[in-house]
């Protein structure tokens, strides 16, 4: 063996993995089938909700460890609080404008193409039975009760809630006292940084059952609701979907730009996980998968773990447009008039609304019923036009919402002028397939290191030998 190759680590020499054996591509394959099955046997297509719920729920479970893990870790690898303060300030503020701009395009597209229009729904011969639950759960949601709620009763029953900014506001705790502490609690840092490690090795393990947890989910949907059930209101889900892809185009291309990267090969990079959130309609449960990769690609662990857990209540720009486009389309199906200063209301009360607009299943229908509950004229009976479509829309609203928390992390970083651009960009190009780095453990930045102590190496040797 040369000196050269005595340097390269084994996972960067194998081979390419054969077209069966990526998991996106198996991902793929599940998804389709599971369409095919809900369409064709849908009675037997419902009863594989289990093999969906199951694998959402054992990603949900290891949500908090690697939120507290992944934020102590990163605050006490900062070293200073000031820092801290600077980072979450920034990303509140790029959260608020980036959600201002995604509310303010579902409301332009809901004006200019009407979707409602001509509906002609009469709110009183609306069966509102089916709503009634989200319409209950409603009252409950509020600026205030919002707020409240990010204190746990104990630090115990933040994580057997599985609460996220509960979680968050233990785990900063901790990291400041670790920063107070210094070397008197560097055992428990050190500790930490090992159990980050652990939390996500397990979480490979339980990614590996992913074509069965997409296989599952995409059935029962398919087979519960029926892709018939995309017809009636079918110009509504188009114009959704657009609204998004216009988001992207006119607010997260340009910041991506601005920072110095692709926000097609950053969907490249975690294409797997894009697909996953697709099948399962469940953005969240991907979060752990979204953290680790961010770290591949070098963003710093304090960034990664302070923007992306406060992002999922924060920054749902697919959840601001869905708020909007549908306040709209309901006041259009049920012919309530909406002038100008109603609109504007709208957009208040939908950008104090959308915040915490995750955490439990339905949660953006609840928001949404929250809304309308603050604005009397527009029928609250207009929301059981939506239920059936909700799971489709639900998954743009994930997609949408997953590929901005990426790159509003990535974006803070470079804000932070702590983030290696060019090294961003190495490793998008090599796609996350070829990150040999990933499969040992090893982040970014540490990875380059090494690269350039092998090549040190190998010429060192060379010249000895020569």
């Amino acid at each position: 063996m040369s000196a050269r190759d005595a340097n390269v680590p084994p996972e960067a020499t194998r081979r390419a993995k054969p077209f069966y054996a990526k998991l996106h591509n198996q991902v793929i394959v599940a998804i389709v089938a599971a369409i095919i099955a809900g369409a064709a046997w849908p009675s037997v297509a419902v009863t594989l909700k289990p093999l969906g719920e199951g694998f959402i729920k054992l990603l949900s479970m290891m949500i908090a460890p690697i939120v507290f893990c992944i934020i102590v870790s990163g605050i006490a690898g900062m070293g200073n609080a000031g820092h801290v303060a600077r980072t979450a300030v920034r990303s509140l503020v790029y959260f608020y404008v980036v959600s201002a701009l995604a509310l303010l395009l579902g409301l332009i597209a809901a004006n200019l193409i009407p979707a409602g229009a001509g509906l002609n729904a009469d709110p009183k011969a609306i069966d509102t039975s089916s709503i009634s639950g989200y319409v209950t759960a409603a009252k409950d949601q509020g600026v205030v009760s919002f707020l409240l709620n990010i204190i746990p009763n104990t630090m115990i029953d933040a994580f057997a809630k599985g609460a996220i900014l509960q979680v968050m506001l233990v785990a900063v705790l901790f990291g400041l006292a670790l920063i107070v502490l210094g070397e008197r609690a560097s055992m428990v840092s050190n500790l930490v940084d090992q159990l980050t490690k652990v939390v996500f090795s397990i979480v490979e393990m339980i990614v590996a059952l992913s074509p069965i947890g997409a296989f599952g989910a995409m059935a029962f949907t398919v087979g519960r609701f029926g892709l018939h059930s995309l017809l009636p209101l079918l110009k509504l889900i188009l114009v959704f979907y657009g609204t998004c892809v216009v988001f992207m185009l006119l607010v997260l291309v340009p910041i991506a730009r601005r920072v110095g990267f692709s926000v097609r090969k950053f969907c490249r990079y975690i294409v797997e996980e894009l697909l996953l959130v697709l099948a399962t309609a469940n953005s969240e449960a991907m979060m752990p998968r979204l953290m680790e990769k961010l770290e591949r690609l070098g963003v710093r662990k304090s960034v990664v773990g302070l923007v992306v857990p406060t992002g999922y209540s924060f920054n749902l720009a697919g959840s601001c447009i869905y708020f909007t486009l549908c306040v709209v389309f309901i006041a259009q199906a049920t012919n309530t008039p909406l002038p100008l200063q109603r609109q504007v209301v709208i957009l208040l009360v939908t950008m104090l609304m959308s915040k915490g607009a995750t955490g439990f299943t339905g949660a953006g229908f609840v928001v949404l019923a929250a809304t309308l509950s603050a604005m009397p004229d527009i029928p609250m009976a207009g929301l059981a036009l939506l239920l059936g479509i909700d799971p489709f829309m639900q998954r743009g609203r994930g997609l949408t919402n997953y590929i901005g928390n990426g790159i509003a992390a990535i974006a803070i970083a470079g804000w932070e002028k702590d983030l290696d651009v060019a090294e961003l960009n190495r490793r998008l190009d090599r796609g996350p397939d070829a990150d040999f780095s990933a499969a040992l453990g090893v982040p970014a930045a540490e990875a380059a290191r090494a690269s350039e102590a092998g090549k040190a190496a190998t010429i060192g040797s060379e010249r000895r030998s020569g």
